[in-house]
């Protein structure tokens, strides 16, 4: 008769089927997951000062495990290391300023670095760009606002290669000729549509001088030419090509034309407001605020009787930006800490404001995002870190 297998044997075949399954997951390039967070949280939206992207880490490694952390500590460093993560998405850059050493000894976030890069952890920071992307941290915020048709506190220059538009003043019979030869440089390409132009008739003058010998008209003499105003788009690379093949159709001894720089249409950047889902008192939307994001310190500024309608809110630390803002009574601005001569300067103007706590507004961010990573990257085991924790401990 066979002997039934233990509970121990079956646990110990289990952990090893678990094992295989792990060494079996298909390896992704570190690269392939940048690319996806830099889609999820394009790197353009950060702030001028902050620093996001691939901070350390080899981007032909291969990645299986992520962990997602708001801080990268000493104790979210052991997680992701028992874990055996591969890379670690901190949402705060572990890494603000050049650094001049690093020491596994040391005391800053240099020895973490240190000890990252010698358990061969990649380290990725999203920061300010996912403040502004969509679905980022203050778009769930607001979400737990229960705002309506919010826009951000500002629009930022979006994503693309740099163009500028040329414009030429032709004579109607040489539209045609200068227009190809500044096609075949290069112009003209919008999309997947190549040879894109526009152009307007008018009427040019000139005087020339004794010296000139014009195509039309004659020297010395206020002439009128019937022109064409050709418009094309140029790649900022392509500009001095492009101009030198349309001075070589152009037919005049001096061209007329100009160069405009364009701007890249822009996107939605930092910040968050606009109207609640319904009014509501102040006290009632901090206490909402706090069950959601479970706070431990949340607090209010203003009466807590106050009938909010709109909120402008920023994770983190808002600063100064929400006064940028045409704000009015009933308004509340929410964030997650506050400077003291910033709250007098909202109960000065007759507004009010909430404030959660700087990690608490960020965290609720990490198992939204973690479940988007997932979806884009089926492959990529994507962990919430539970080391992850509020630096600031409640007195009870």
């Amino acid at each position: 008769m066979a002997k039934r297998s233990s509970g121990k044997s079956t646990s110990a075949r289990t952990s090893q089927l678990r094992s295989t399954r792990q060494k079996a997951r298909p390896l992704i390039r570190l690269d392939q997951v940048c690319e996806i967070l830099g889609h999820l949280a394009p790197l353009h939206l950060a702030q001028s000062w902050d620093n996001v992207g691939l901070l350390a880490g080899d981007p032909t490694a291969g990645v299986r495990r992520a962990i997602l952390c708001i801080d990268l500590t000493p104790d979210v460093l052991a997680e992701a290391i028992k874990r055996k993560a591969d890379l670690i998405v901190a949402y705060h850059p572990p890494l603000f300023k050049p650094v001049a050493r690093l020491s596994a000894t040391s005391r800053d976030t240099d020895s973490l670095l240190f000890r990252c890069i010698a358990a061969g952890i990649a380290i990725y920071s999203t920061h300010t760009a996912l403040d502004a992307a969509e679905g980022g941290t203050n778009d769930v915020l607001a979400e737990m606002c229960n705002l309506v048709d919010s826009e951000p506190f500002e629009y930022v220059e979006g994503a693309g290669g740099e163009a500028c538009k040329i414009v030429v003043f032709v004579p109607i019979n040489d539209a045609d000729l200068v227009a190809e030869a500044m096609f075949r440089a290069g112009a003209g390409d919008i999309g997947d549509y190549a040879r894109c132009s526009f152009r307007i008739p008018g009427t040019g003058t000139f005087h020339g001088g004794a010296a000139t010998n014009p195509v039309l008209g004659i020297a010395g003499r206020y002439e009128t030419v019937e022109e064409v105003r050709v418009e094309v788009v140029v790649p900022r690379g392509g500009v001095s090509e492009v101009v030198d093949a349309l001075c070589d159709a152009h037919p005049y001894e001096v061209p007329a034309y100009d160069i405009y720089p364009l701007h890249r249409r822009p996107v939605r950047g930092i910040g968050r407001w606009g109207p609640l889902r319904k009014e509501v008192s102040l006290m009632g939307l901090a206490r909402r605020l706090k069950r959601a994001t479970h706070s431990a310190g949340c607090s209010i500024v203003g009466s807590g009787s106050e009938t909010i309608g709109r909120v402008a809110l920023c994770v983190g630390s808002a600063g100064s930006l929400p006064f940028r803002l045409p704000l009015v009574k009933g308004d509340c601005i929410v964030t997650g800490e506050m400077r003291h001569h910033d709250a007098l300067t909202i109960l000065r103007r007759g507004l009010t404001a909430i404030v959660v706590g700087h990690w608490t507004s960020e965290r609720p961010m990490l198992h939204s995002f973690s479940g988007r990573l997932s979806d884009e990257i089926p492959g990529l085991d994507v962990l919430v870190s539970k080391a992850d924790c509020e630096p600031f401990v409640p007195v009870k």
